[in-house]
């Protein structure tokens, strides 16, 4: 959608993507998984790689609306990950993470920067004290996470982290960011 994040538009003019990206998360309307408890389960051969990318019977899925729709009844329980329907439970793999970050926008600066992040979903989150951003170490280095919802998390995908360093200020040999009055820890700033 953009290239670099622009600090200064915002949420004032409504044609910034920022302001699109609000209107999706607004629109945003899930499935009640929360709520269903399907008696039969069983397993389905699906998985989600370390990369976010959805598979079926070893074959990638191609169809990005089939993807959003299984991700829409996915839910994590304490052995994994389910599709859950009012009927059925299935158990499938997922690697990493089951979202990915694709998008990043930012709108105001310093204590009044608000961060969104969109995922290849089009789940929409907003960086904040309930939607944090975390670094945890990967074999080739760090790879950082937002939560989603419903302890569903997303790898952010390596463009909008750049994005999110650019945005970064130094503070104490560390990198900071700020979004919606919380503040998250990027690493050393060397």
């Amino acid at each position: 959608m953009s290239g670099s994040p622009k600090p200064n538009s915002g949420p004032a003019d409504p044609l910034s993507p920022f302001a699109e990206l609000l209107k999706l998360q607004a629109a945003q309307r899930l499935p009640p998984v929360a709520q269903w408890q399907p008696t039969r389960e069983g397993q389905i051969d699906i998985r989600i790689d370390r990369e976010g990318v959805w598979h079926h019977e070893g074959a990638r899925f191609e169809r990005s609306a089939l993807v959003r729709l299984f991700a829409s009844i996915l839910r994590k329980e304490e052995g994994g990950y389910f599709l859950v329907t009012p009927g059925e439970k299935l158990r499938i793999t997922v690697e990493d993470a089951p979202l990915l970050a694709v998008e990043c926008e930012c709108a105001g600066q310093g204590g009044d920067q608000e961060i969104l992040l969109r995922t290849h979903t089009d789940d929409v989150v907003r960086l904040d004290a309930e939607h944090p951003f975390w670094l945890r170490e990967g074999p080739r280095g760090p790879r950082p996470y937002v939560h989603v919802r419903d302890g569903l998390n997303a790898l952010v995908a390596r463009a909008p982290y750049y994005q999110l360093i650019d945005l970064a200020e130094e503070a104490d040999g560390r990198l900071w960011l700020r979004s919606a009055g919380a503040r998250f820890d990027l690493g050393a700033s060397e």
